[in-house]
C-alpha cells in the first residue's frame, strides 16, 4: 500500500507531514486520496516513535 511513498520511515515521515501541512485536512483525507491504510502508515512511523496527533494534523 505503501509502494509510492519512501520506505525509509524517517523520509516517510517528512513527506506525510509536507503533504499534511501543504494538501490535506486530516490523516484520514491524506489516506483516501492516496488510497493507502492508515494502520500501515501509523504502524511504519511507530517504528521511529511518531503517533498522529489530530488537533495538529501531524505525526509527531
Amino acid at each position: 500500500m505503501l509502494n509510492e511513498l519512501p520506505k525509509d520511515p524517517v523520509m516517510l515521515l517528512s513527506v506525510v507531514n509536507t503533504r499534511l501541512r501543504d494538501q490535506y485536512r486530516s490523516l484520514e483525507e491524506l489516506c483516501e486520496d492516496m488510497n493507502i491504510s492508515q494502520v500501515e502508515l501509523k504502524t511504519k512511523l511507530e517504528i521511529i516513535d511518531y503517533a498522529y496527533d489530530k488537533d495538529c494534523n501531524q505525526f509527531l
